[in-house]
């Protein structure tokens, strides 16, 4: 005869961590060196009047920076962060308003270069 008393499905313990992950799993977000990083192009581009707003979306699949020209309208361009890509193409694109992607790497500085400017000389 064992000393363990019988256990029933009624009877099992689980963490509520565990289960509430399994369930409703957290959103992707980015993390604040990669806000660092998209926020300093943002004020760059603000500074040069090229963006005045953006919105930040943090879904179960995707973290979503955008940039907007005006309030109202479709956002410019869309800095995504997408871990399912990270071992593929890289986790961070750049895409813009008609859906093109205009960079994908694995390192966000390196994606957001895309937004550097090439000066170029002008002899007059």
């Amino acid at each position: 005869m064992t000393d363990q008393p019988d256990l029933q499905a009624s009877d099992v313990v689980v963490d509520l961590r565990d289960y509430r992950s399994s369930k409703d799993p957290l959103p992707v977000t980015f993390h604040r060196r990669e806000l660092d990083a998209i926020l300093w192009v943002y004020g760059r581009m603000v500074g040069e009047g090229e963006w005045r707003d953006y919105a930040i979306d943090h879904m179960r699949d995707k973290a979503v920076f955008s940039v907007f020209k005006r309030s109202g309208e479709m956002p410019l361009y869309r800095i995504e962060k997408d871990p399912k890509l990270a071992a593929k193409q890289g986790a961070y694109s750049v895409i813009n308003q008609h859906g093109t992607i205009l960079k994908r790497g694995h390192e966000l500085k390196q994606v957001l270069k895309v937004f550097d400017k090439v000066l170029r000389l002008v002899e007059t």
